[in-house]
């Protein structure tokens, strides 16, 4: 991936990272005093973890008041900045390739999502990766903070994709998500490929958990897209994905003979 440019990384000693909080950001100036504080918080409760932001190129101040935050209350903060638009999904791909840690979580940066979450959602994933394959784990947004239309199409979108994909999610779009870095990065990258991660996991014999969290209101500003943009894209992106699930053929067991 061209014109990535990192925003002087911290001290961090790979050997003690076990987690990733890996945040894609685009023009979140507002939210992240208050994401960035929650984060703190929430890192007390759980494994040696560090924070990946990664700026998809915005035009405001994003990345000057990430390296302040850093600075004031959160030192594992890694900042990642591409230099121009590429989209939420290629952001991701961006920080999970860059992230030492071995599980990945994810959320969003516009303070929607309670990361004092993630300790419960961490926890369920490591149980489930001790008993067998390590899962991914779905936070599902029981009851959502948008507005009337937003949730109507989210709801037309998520019962579309569960008729013809059958990826027994009911909120396949919801930000907070944990998973193992090695199993996200066999996954071919597409924009949008964050939307379909229930189904293309699956693909790979990774087990779906899902576990409801809390949903709030946008702090500031608005989602950078509309209903429309969603609907045409995501039809594209599911007749794609479609695809690449018939196209995906893996053994049940490999041995060396």
């Amino acid at each position: 991936m061209t014109g990535l440019v990192s925003a002087a990384p911290s001290q961090h000693n790979d050997a003690q990272c076990e987690l990733s909080i890996v945040i894609a950001v685009l023009d979140e100036q507002d939210n992240l005093p208050q994401v960035c504080r929650e984060l703190a918080e929430a890192m007390q409760q759980l494994p040696a973890a560090e924070v990946v932001f990664v700026d998809d190129g915005s035009q405001d101040q994003t990345v000057e008041v990430l390296q302040r935050l850093r600075d004031e209350c959160l030192p594992s903060l890694r900042i990642l900045s591409h230099d121009r638009r590429c989209g939420k999904s290629a952001a991701l791909r961006t920080g999970i390739t860059a992230a030492r840690g071995t599980w990945i979580a994810t959320i969003d940066g516009d303070g929607q999502d309670d990361p004092r979450e993630l300790g419960t959602l961490v926890s369920l994933a490591q149980v489930q990766a001790t008993k067998g394959r390590a899962p991914l784990v779905v936070g599902v947004r029981t009851r959502r903070k948008d507005g009337l239309s937003r949730r109507l199409a989210t709801r037309f979108a998520n019962g579309l994709r569960q008729k013809l994909l059958n990826d027994q999610c009911p909120d396949t779009g919801a930000p907070i998500k944990i998973f193992q870095r090695a199993d996200f990065l066999r996954l071919p990258q597409f924009e949008g490929l964050h939307r379909f991660l229930p189904a293309l996991f699956a693909s790979y014999g990774v087990p779906l958990v899902c576990h409801p969290v809390t949903h709030r209101p946008r702090l500031h500003g608005q989602s950078k897209y509309t209903n429309f943009n969603r609907a045409v894209v995501g039809v594209r992106d599911l007749l794609g994905v479609m695809w690449l699930r018939n196209r995906t053929h893996l053994p049940k067991s490999i041995r060396e003979c």
